[in-house]
C-alpha cells in the first residue's frame, strides 16, 4: 500500500478544485488576422473590418480569410474559464481576497502587477487559510540565489 512522502498544505494547487467543471469547447482556436496584414510589416496582425470598395476580402470571396461574426462566441456558461474550471478574480489587497470567501470553488484570486511583495507574501497566506487558489502565488517571491 501506498505511503505518501509528505501531505499537502490546505491551500496546495492540487487540493483546491472548482464546484463545477463544465467542457470548455472553443468554435475557433486561430486568430481572426486583418486582410493583407502579412505582406506589410508596419499593419498590425489585430482584426480591423475590411472597406474596400471593390475588395475581395469584403465580398467574401472564396479563398479569403473568415470574418469576425457573433456565432464564433463562446458559450456564455465558460466565456471567461480558465482550462481548470476557475474564473479569475484581480487582488490588490487582503480586503478584496476576503470577498472569495464564499466563492472559493467558482474564483481564484490572481494578485495583480503592482502588489509589492510583502504585500504578495500577507495574500498568499490569507489565501491558503481560505482555501482560495492563487493563479500566480509564486511571482516576485523567489528567493535569489547569493
Amino acid at each position: 500500500f501506498f505511503v505518501p512522502l509528505f501531505s499537502m498544505p490546505a491551500g496546495s494547487k492540487s487540493s483546491i478544485r472548482p464546484a463545477v467543471r463544465p467542457k470548455i469547447v472553443k468554435k475557433k482556436t486561430n486568430k481572426f488576422v486583418r486582410w493583407h496584414a502579412d505582406l506589410f510589416k508596419r499593419m498590425a496582425q489585430s482584426w480591423r473590418k475590411p472597406h474596400g470598395m471593390d475588395g475581395r476580402s469584403r465580398r467574401n470571396f472564396k479563398g479569403t480569410p473568415v470574418h469576425v461574426k457573433i456565432g464564433y462566441g463562446s458559450n456564455t456558461k465558460t466565456r471567461f474559464l480558465m482550462p481548470d474550471g476557475f474564473l479569475k478574480f484581480r487582488v490588490s489587497n487582503v480586503k478584496e481576497l476576503e470577498l472569495l470567501l464564499m466563492h472559493n470553488k467558482k474564483y481564484c484570486a490572481e494578485i495583480a502587477g503592482n502588489v509589492s511583495t510583502r504585500k504578495r507574501r500577507a495574500i498568499v497566506e490569507r489565501a491558503e487559510q481560505l482555501q482560495i487558489k492563487v493563479t500566480n502565488g509564486e511571482a516576485k517571491l523567489r528567493e535569489e540565489a547569493a
